[in-house]
């Protein structure tokens, strides 16, 4: 009997399912995440599922992670301090592609450099400036280091890692690792989320792999890949960029496996984020332009999945203009009143108490901040220094935290870094207020929303009559939002012939009379047309609703609660190698390797040539990674063009896939 441990750590909760066979669940527990040390609430779900299914921790085969904390702290802006190392480029060029937005002020270095599209160095390196650049900026937890046309000779990318690496010591992401295409400036965005992530992702990895062990879990450790593969735990922090979107992929796979559905929509609600994607054919559908995520195209190959800054802890906001007023959720994640209520119950209950018993409304009701301990503050400015030293260890109000109005920037840094968590009203609030969950302090989020609901809206009359009411109102817009993401889905699938974005036509009058059943002199129908899988631990509470605004069938398998934990044990190890052959002159053909391009006289020889190293690194990779019975495929895109009556070969990308099921421990 094999016996397969899936864990999934989520922004609120630690899901862990035992699978026994690869066909039967016979365990599944949750655990609150544990920001401040993630192997506690890891650990707390494994033992539940040990202890449910009365075996001991040597019987368990394999274990595999998936996780939403990358793609969590790419929505939320949080990582940290990076910097980029951008050869051969225009100082320009920064302000474009969105490399300003993903460095978030974090410095950057613009120097001379690179290669020309044939491979040819276009300039030296400027390693002087380099090294400069690198005595004056401390605290950089991680270097991203893109060159122009590194993926046609990465020589500029590897020397500066080399310097980078004997001076600082700090991990060095190169953009031609990530990525065997064209597009530097989109490689560069690509390596610097992943320079971001790696503290984090390393931190995670390294604390499960610590508590498995404490726990006298010996078998090998594989994390879930933003296309559903299986990758080495290795591997997985050396690119933790390939973990964005792991936990939404995981729910696909999981997904699928649960229902063995072969088309249909899948919308997994966290507690951060709803991520949507497409079953076609019973395999999850991979987005060919690379992963979006937190506002970034990357190079990263995944599923193609909508994720969108909804979930059971999105914050609420108030909508105060206008007559009728209102509540919009998202996109930033908070802690539920009820959850920092149940962790500091005396303080957040006296708080609120006050607040209750105020003739006016205040500007931070119901706002609370605590500092999440063991994450490191390097390069802070005097205000977040200030802060952080007001709030200690307590859990504080921010009316007694923020004294001036300057000071809510630093405090949004703060969050951004994800050193200080800040806690506000959220559906889970809602929920607790609604009866339909119990996890925590239904008492604090009746208190919450009652502060809520006196809130003036245009009219001076206040937001809602009553705690249940403004409860319901909440409800009722996650509802509507979670209706607005499938549409955009479907319809983005569906985009030809309709000639709008994808998200006008969700919102479109039409759109939303055809979903009200409008009868008059037109009939107007619209429904999404395939079943949607609803996964998630909320998702109960919520998707009936949303089945029935979208006319459509809304399946809530078994385990939809745990179907990231589930997704993470039935995937098979995957890795993909890509490398490019060019012709940068008649009867010259040249294969573009990690150690230099190489030229050939036939095209055959240099794509023979190109196909053995790139299954000779992918089958080695994977082997290495734990896979057994391995399979290659390889896929061969040769383009040519019509000159003069003849086929002329252009360029053509090889890339080698393989593949196989993670070799399992013996009891």
């Amino acid at each position: 009997m094999a016996l397969a441990l899936g864990v999934d750590t989520g922004g609120t909760y630690t899901d862990a399912v035992l699978i026994r066979d690869e066909s039967d669940v016979i365990a599944s527990a949750k655990a609150l995440t544990t920001r401040a040390d993630l192997a506690i609430g890891v650990g707390q779900a494994i033992q539940v599922v040990l202890d449910q299914a009365l075996v001991s921790p040597d019987q368990i085969s394999m274990a595999s992670l998936s996780t939403t904390l990358a793609t969590n702290a790419l929505v939320e802006g949080q990582g940290g301090r990076v910097a980029l190392v951008y050869i051969g480029f225009k100082d320009s060029d920064l302000e474009k592609h969105g490399l300003q937005d993903a460095l978030k002020g974090d410095p950057a270095l613009v120097i001379s450099g690179g290669h020309s599209h044939a491979g040819g160095e276009s300039a030296p390196l400027d390693r002087a400036a380099l090294e400069a650049f690198l005595d004056s900026h401390k605290g950089i937890s991680g270097y991203a280091v893109a060159a122009q046309f590194a993926t046609r000779n990465p020589a500029h990318e590897l020397e500066a890692a080399r310097v980078i690496a004997e001076r600082t010591g700090a991990p060095v992401t190169c953009s031609h690792h990530l990525s065997a295409k064209l597009n530097g400036p989109k490689r560069a965005v690509t390596a610097v989320l992943n320079a971001r992530l790696i503290g984090m992702i390393d931190g995670l990895i390294g604390r499960a792999q610590v508590r498995l062990q404490e726990l006298g879990i010996t078998a090998p450790m594989m994390v879930v890949r933003g296309d559903g593969a299986l990758m080495s735990a290795d591997q997985a922090r050396e690119r933790p960029i390939e973990t964005i979107l792991s936990g939404p992929a995981a729910s696909i796979v999981g997904a699928s496996w649960l229902t063995g559905a072969e088309n249909a929509l899948v919308s997994d609600i966290g507690g951060t984020t709803t991520d949507v994607a497409l079953i076609r054919d019973g395999k999850p559908a991979i987005d060919p332009a690379g992963a979006r995520v937190g506002g970034f195209r990357t190079m990263v190959e995944a599923v193609a999945m909508r994720t969108h800054g909804l979930g059971g802890d999105s914050q609420v906001h108030v909508v105060t203009e206008g007559l009728r007023g209102g509540v919009f959720l998202g996109p930033r994640r908070v802690l539920p009143v009820s959850l920092i209520a149940s962790e500091a119950p005396k303080a957040v209950h006296a708080v609120l108490d006050a607040q209750l018993r105020a003739t006016t409304v205040g500007e931070h009701d119901t706002r609370f901040a605590r500092r999440i301990p063991g994450i490191h503050a390097d390069g802070l400015g005097a205000r977040e220094e200030a802060l952080l030293e007001r709030l200690g260890d307590q859990v504080l109000p921010l009316s007694d935290l923020l004294r001036t109005r300057m000071e809510n920037g630093a405090l949004t840094r703060l969050v951004d870094r994800g050193i200080v968590q800040v806690s506000g009203v959220t559906p889970s609030d809602a929920s607790h207020v609604l009866e339909r969950l119990d996890s925590w302090d239904a008492e604090a989020a009746r208190k919450a929303l009652e502060l809520m609901a006196r809130k003036r809206i245009g009219t001076g009359d206040m937001l809602a009559s009553a705690p249940e009411v403004l409860a319901h109102m909440i409800v009722d817009q996650l509802t509507d939002q979670t209706a607005l993401t499938l549409l955009e889905t479907a319809f983005a699938e569906e985009a030809q012939g309709f000639g709008a974005p994808s998200a006008d036509l969700a919102r479109h009058v039409l759109t939303q009379k055809g979903l009200a059943r409008h009868r008059g002199l037109l009939a107007l129908d619209t429904s999404i047309n395939v079943d949607v899988v609803g996964l998630g631990a909320s998702a109960p509470s919520y998707y009936p609703a949303v089945g029935d605004r979208l006319h459509c069938r809304m399946i809530l398998p078994e385990h939809a609660g745990v179907a990231n934990a589930i997704g993470a044990v039935v995937g098979r190890l995957t890795l993909r190698r890509s490398g490019t052959v060019t012709s940068p002159s008649e009867g010259r053909y040249r294969v573009h390797l990690e150690d230099g391009p190489q030229d050939f006289n036939e095209s055959d020889a240099a794509l023979a040539l190109l196909e053995s190293v790139l299954r000779q690194e992918a089958e080695g990779a994977v082997r290495q990674a734990g896979a057994e019975d391995i399979r290659v495929v390889v896929d061969r895109d040769i383009r040519t063009a019509r000159i003069e009556a003849q086929e002329v070969f252009v360029e053509a990308m090889v890339t080698v896939e393989a593949s196989g099921r993670p070799r399992v421990a013996s009891g």
